[in-house]
């Protein structure tokens, strides 16, 4: 099924349509959006089985705020803040960041936040942000994009005679089915507020 990409995506509503104030404002979004990865991956809300950090809820919130060109500068300039050893990783530390972090278990989980981005994105340009049921399908694509490359990662690691589920997947299901539904809520919700505001 093609999609039309001809939608504004939420950022752009905040963006002049060109020259400098452009580029200044879209740099500015690249940061802000670089610090709300970095905080959402330190911040742990008690849950069973295991916490849920909002690490995911970033991502996939970035990506359909910004659009496909804005939320790949941007999370890759989260990446790369990662890799120079900046503690901006949910289980980073002073001790172990950087590229031997990204290396680790959480790498595949980390191609899949970049892929996720782009997935919602496009689901964003294509018009999905303004509908919580679209929204929701394009956020649970986004979820499967994470733990795809993810899993496959920990398989690569540590052998597939290990439980790869048990330790990459099902303990955060019901976390990641929260968050999908707080950001499936969130930008059509704030979409709707826009179109209250300028009618």
């Amino acid at each position: 099924m093609a999609l039309a990409l001809t939608d504004k995506v939420l950022a752009e509503t905040l963006l002049p349509e060109r020259g400098l104030a452009l580029r200044v404002r879209q740099a500015l979004l690249v940061i802000a959006g670089i610090a709300l990865l970095a905080l959402a991956a330190k911040i742990k809300v008690p849950m069973w089985p295991v916490p849920i950090t909002m690490g995911t809820f970033a991502v996939l919130t970035i990506g359909a705020a910004y659009g496909p060109r804005l939320g790949l500068a941007t999370i890759l300039g989260y990446m790369l803040v990662g890799a120079l050893g900046f503690d901006v990783f949910a289980g980073s530390s002073a001790e172990v960041a950087g590229l031997t972090y990204m290396m680790g278990s959480t790498g595949g989980y980390l191609v899949g936040y970049v892929l996720a981005v782009i997935a919602l994105g496009f689901a964003a340009r294509a018009g999905w942000d303004r509908s919580m049921g679209r929204m929701a399908l394009a956020m649970l694509a986004g979820n499967v994009l994470i733990y795809l490359p993810g899993l496959l990662w920990l398989g690569q690691l540590y052998g597939w005679d290990q439980p790869i589920l048990a330790w990459g997947l099902t303990p955060f299901l019901i976390g990641d089915a929260l968050k999908l539904g707080l950001a499936a809520l969130l930008i059509p919700g704030l979409w709707a507020l826009i179109g209250r505001a300028r009618g």
